[in-house]
């Protein structure tokens, strides 16, 4: 009995050149009869997050060969933020997306793939898979590296950003060379991406409650032998996705989205996920993801988990207590339970099954939150007219409001060089502009001036705001994607030393207390800073980019 194609490319006389280029590299015609699978395999030896992708790889194999599928890997750029912050590098992070979205999104097009599973671990490689999967619109299947675990030091469980903090303790010499050498040899205990629920681990999760990955595995740490049983589940469940008829939309929906959002505002994630939030359903939708709708579901949805940097637990604690699934277990009221995942379960099916989280340290019920505003929020006000991002679940309560006197900077390289330097005073508020899309370009992040500020003991006593952004590791008081920005001609682009800036938390404003009129006599005499890059793609992001509210994406 004829054996049915899945993929029409390879039928008839048109099919033969397809076939017969596969058959060069060893693949039969049953093979080819079978769901083609694509893999987009994000492994590098550059990237800790992604360093064990080709052992899951082999292992998604498995699953889709069991299944009956037939398994096509390829690679795409896996850039690491760490290695990339503080020198020009940062500034191709965010672009980074745009280019392994789109070589997602060709591949796919190109080979005319059945399904596709996404390998990716870290900050941009993940958003930036969703959203080619958004593009293509074919059954996908999402599947992380895992975290590692945290490094030990005095007692406490640490990030690898340790050593950036270690630079401040050694400038002030509350540590020796010689700790300093040790704390940068623990650091980074083991491959996986970084243990603190930062951009990287707020994606994966996020991937989780859009119903892409297997439910419960987000946080599975990166060398547990779960995390290879959850890659041959994930390989079995594209196949049975196609084989089964149910499409991406059938999964992707602007309810799975709201579920996102929730999640993301109950647990304080990171900033950045916002902008990617947006470019994912921009892509996806065709429509904006505006910062007033987030703004507006923020209003009902508290932090009820608090996760390193909020609190002293990691996502390795996180995953113990049940991870994602035990947060969306405390939101369920507040979310869409008949939204489906990747198994065709609805998120109710998910939810009766699994218990109630113990740790309440970590994750309290919603009717007894650590705040009763949301862990990630949207602030306006003269400074920043199209919003702005901060998160509350990581600013001390003292600083939740906040008057003081700014220092400009128009580079993170001039910040980081005042604050270490101790030109820094309490009560102050660092503006660091042109650092957005189009001004860094690249909008890059500010990781290292606040991880300064920690290190000199001015994070408690100190404001940063930027049309940059910022780390899902950090903490205290910042504010980023000031919009629009100050190469746009934002009023960031006009403050100057000793203006009085407000920031209030607690009502969502950011101000420039400063007269209107003198704002607009400012701007009369305003020379726009244009930062010599590179020839080549930071040029082209500049030019094509929009705006940090908008979710800095390629406009077309």
């Amino acid at each position: 009995m004829e054996t049915k194609t899945f993929n029409k490319i390879f039928t008839g006389d048109e099919g033969a050149l397809k076939r017969a280029l596969y058959k060069s590299m060893g693949f039969t015609d049953s093979q080819l009869k079978k769901p083609l699978i694509g893999i987009a395999n994000s492994f590098t030896s550059a990237t800790p997050g992604h360093y064990n992708l080709n052992e899951i790889c082999k292992k998604v194999k498995e699953g889709i060969i069991a299944a009956g599928g037939t398994p096509i890997e390829f690679g795409t750029i896996a850039p690491c933020d760490g290695i990339a912050e503080g020198h020009l590098g940062m500034k191709y992070i965010l672009p980074a997306r745009e280019i392994i979205a789109s070589s997602i999104e060709i591949m796919g097009r190109a080979h005319n793939f059945d399904g596709i599973v996404l390998l990716g671990s870290c900050d941009k490689i993940v958003p930036a898979m969703l959203i080619g999967a958004a593009r293509l619109k074919i059954p996908a299947v999402f599947v992380n590296g895992g975290p590692m675990y945290p490094a030990k030091y005095n007692g406490k469980d640490w990030d690898g950003n340790i050593v950036t903090e270690a630079i401040g303790w050694k400038k002030q010499n509350l540590i020796t060379e010689k700790e300093f050498k040790n704390i940068e040899e623990i650091a980074e205990p083991c491959i996986g991406s970084c243990s603190m629920m930062g951009t990287a681990n707020t994606m994966c999760c996020l991937g989780e409650v859009l119903g892409l990955s297997i439910p419960g595995s987000a946080m599975i740490p990166a060398v547990e032998a779960k995390r290879y049983r959850v890659a041959v589940e994930s390989g079995e469940a594209i196949v049975e996705l196609i084989k089964n008829n149910v499409k991406f939309e059938d999964i992707l929906t602007k309810q799975s989205f709201d579920n996102a959002i929730k999640f993301l505002l109950a647990m304080g994630g990171s900033t950045n996920a916002i902008l990617h939030l947006q470019s994912i359903y921009k892509e996806y939708f065709g429509e904006d993801l505006s910062l007033d709708y987030i703004s507006k579901i923020s209003k009902s949805i508290p932090t009820i988990a608090s996760i390193y940097p909020a609190s002293e637990y990691d996502v390795v604690d996180f995953y113990r207590d049940g991870g994602v699934l035990a947060v969306l277990k405390e939101l369920k009221n507040n979310l869409n339970l008949e939204c489906k995942n990747i198994l065709n379960k609805t998120l109710k099916e998910v939810l009766d099954e699994i218990s109630y989280a113990k740790n309440r340290d970590m994750i309290k019920t919603i009717k007894e939150p650590f705040n009763n505003e949301s862990g990630v929020d949207i602030l306006r006000g003269n400074l920043a007219i199209d919003g702005a991002v901060c998160k509350p679940a990581a600013i001390p309560e003292n600083l939740k409001y906040f008057k003081g006197k700014a220092i400009v900077f128009n580079s993170e390289e001039e910040a980081n060089k005042a604050i270490i330097s101790g030109d820094i005073k309490t009560n102050s508020v660092l503006v660091i502009r042109y650092e957005g899309p189009k001004g860094g370009p690249g909008m890059p992040e500010m990781y290292k001036p606040m991880k300064y500020l920690e290190g000199m003991g001015l994070a408690n006593s100190c404001a940063l705001i930027t049309d940059g952004r910022f780390s899902g590791s950090n903490r205290g008081l910042f504010v980023g994607h000031i919009s629009p920005e100050a190469y746009e001609k934002g009023i960031i682009s006009v403050v100057k030393d000793n203006d009085e800036i407000i920031i209030d938390i607690y009502n969502n404003k950011i101000t420039l207390n400063v007269d209107d009129l003198e704002i607009e006599k400012r701007f009369e005499n305003l020379e726009l800073l244009i930062k010599e890059v590179p020839n080549g793609y930071l040029k082209i992001y500049r030019k094509l980019c929009s705006s940090a509210s908008e979710g800095a994406i390629l406009k077309y």
